[in-house]
């Protein structure tokens, strides 16, 4: 008989978190039944994401649970949590949820004799009896040490809160503060739990940023990188960094760019759906309009568009296209438009990006528009700007959303791209440039296409124009030295419209001239038609006289 082959299919049993973004980067959630850690300093959010690991846990998957604080009063942490939408009153009259608060002061402790927890397990097994809770939180665990200087004993009792904890069966959260040199001020917390996060707090050139970092997670896979996370309204959300692999599903629907003219320059009649579109250009040279062509394209088609916009914010931005004949209010009013304003430096890279995964999780738009992505070079390294935008990049496509960025260059004499252009120039699929063509005493606007994956497009640079109707698409006017714009355009017009003038009066001429030989001709031919018809009848004559002739020679 053969042997059965051994099952690959064991799945390690884990606890949902519950945070946005965090059962992602760690394969599922907590290693259930068992103690994470969670360390960082002074408010990282250790307290707020164990308190919504316990919330999570009872409102979305019915698991009751145990907050167990050594530092803040029951009431406190109760009135600290409720501007996130965190009824802890309701979840502890409905049985759901008890919070205990441990006040452990040093001051009132002397250490004298054997020192253990006894008196904290039978608490805290009371607590978790009473509701079966299956999720505990000790927050924080310094404080439960704080008079006790026997790192002999110290270490005993750790060791011994965490068995205890693994024996009772319950997914427990001890949060600690960071050490100097290790993870935690005991140093040996991080050994004996079986998942160590660490959440830190920095702030780099004015500009705040939350990271989470799994330090281990035995028994399972997990992200090893740091992760941004974002405190909210709604709490904690974490960002994943997007997969590295190019297997996101793509689309032949072809949409329309609302601007006249320019779909007629891809083969296709526009771009791509879910595809990524940049539009650069210097200062003035119509990009935000563009940009607004096309999310006024997309919510007229009831396409669910989101606008980003560090420049401008929404009232002027809806009061400048409608001086071009764009009514964006409109579609604000409908629910299709969604207009985002705000300056770069408001949040760190990262967290505009986690502000980004969030609406497109609460508003599934199938349009995004980012104006401009250069901006955001003023709060990030050139590192950091590369990293955030190929990860935003991988997060549109992975929803199938089609993008538009638009990107400021800077002015120089040099053909070197910026760094935001040159950052995502190569990752695209689509990419126009807009730019200033100067004449003599003028400035003018061009647009072409460099690049269209998977579609033909126009070669040509194309002149337009913006009036109180919109953009317009010039046709190509060609000169002796090239395309002709401006000034030397309406010259050309003109110098054509003269020479169709002579050309016409030329024709004309030589019409009449035609007409005045075709008279002189028909005379001639008349004239000599009447001299050959005199010639016949005269020969006829002669006939005629020769036959009477012939006939009287016979008679005689």
């Amino acid at each position: 008989m053969q042997k059965k082959t051994k099952s690959h299919s064991f799945l390690f049993p884990k606890t949902p978190t519950g945070v946005d973004g965090l059962d992602e980067i760690t394969d599922g959630g907590f290693p259930k039944g068992r103690p994470t850690l969670i360390c960082g300093g002074a408010g990282c959010g250790k307290t707020l994401l164990s308190m919504q690991f316990l919330i999570k846990g009872i409102t979305d998957y019915n698991e009751p649970g145990v907050f167990m604080s050594f530092e803040e009063p029951s009431d406190d942490l109760t009135l600290n949590v409720k501007s996130l939408g965190f009824d802890l009153e309701k979840l502890k009259a409905d049985k759901k949820l008890v919070v205990d608060h441990v006040r452990v002061e040093r001051s009132e402790i002397e250490e004298a004799g054997e020192y253990d927890l006894d008196g904290l397990f039978i608490r805290l097994g009371y607590a978790i009896d009473s509701i079966k809770a299956t999720r505990v939180v000790l927050d924080t665990i310094e404080s439960l040490f704080a008079g006790l200087d026997n790192q002999a004993i110290l270490r005993a009792e750790l060791r011994r809160l965490f068995h205890w904890l693994k024996t009772k069966g319950v997914t427990a959260i001890i949060t600690g503060e960071r050490g100097e040199a290790t993870l935690t001020r005991q140093g040996l917390e991080e050994y004996v739990s079986d998942c160590v996060i660490v959440l830190d707090h920095r702030v780099i050139e004015q500009v705040s940023t939350r990271r989470l970092r799994i330090v281990k997670y035995r028994g399972s896979t997990h992200g090893t990188n740091e992760y941004p996370f974002l405190i909210d309204e709604e709490g904690i959300s974490v960002l994943p960094i997007t997969s590295l692999k190019l297997d996101n599903e793509v689309s032949s629907d072809v949409v329309s760019t609302g601007v006249p003219g320019l779909n007629d320059m891809f083969h296709g009649g526009g771009f791509f759906r879910g595809s990524n579109i940049l539009v650069s250009g210097t200062a003035g040279t119509a990009k935000t309009t563009v940009a607004c062509y096309f999310a006024n394209e997309q919510c007229e088609k009831n396409e669910k568009t989101i606008y980003f916009a560090f420049e401008e914010s929404p009232q002027q931005l809806v009061r400048n296209m409608r001086s071009i004949g764009i009514d964006l209010q409109k579609h604000i009013k409908k629910g299709t438009l969604q207009i985002h304003s705000s300056r770069p430096s408001l949040n760190g890279l990262e967290l505009h990006l986690l502000t980004l995964r969030k609406l497109i999780k609460e508003f599934q738009p199938t349009t995004i528009i980012i104006d401009p992505i250069s901006n955001l070079i003023t709060v990030g390294s050139e590192h950091e700007v590369r990293s955030m935008l190929v990860r935003l990049i991988d997060m549109l496509k992975a929803h199938n959303i089609t993008a538009l960025f638009t990107s400021l260059n800077k002015q120089t004499d040099n053909f070197r791209p910026d760094l935001a252009e040159e950052s995502v120039s190569s990752l695209v699929d689509t990419w126009i440039t807009v730019r200033d063509m100067e004449g003599i005493g003028e400035r003018n606007r061009g647009i072409f296409i460099i690049k269209a994956r998977g579609m033909g497009h126009s070669n040509q640079v194309r002149e337009f124009v913006i009036t109180s109707k919109g953009i317009e698409l010039l046709d190509v006017e060609l000169g002796p030295n090239g395309i002709l714009t401006g000034t030397a355009r309406q010259t050309q017009k003109f110098k054509k419209s003269i020479s169709d003038i002579k050309l016409q009066n030329e024709i004309s001429r030589k019409d009449r001239e035609i007409e005045r030989k075709r008279k002189v001709l028909e005379a001639n031919i008349e004239a000599l038609r009447n001299e050959f018809e005199s010639a016949q009848e005269e020969l006829s004559t002669l006939k005629a006289t020769e036959e009477l002739q012939e006939k009287f020679s016979k008679k005689k």
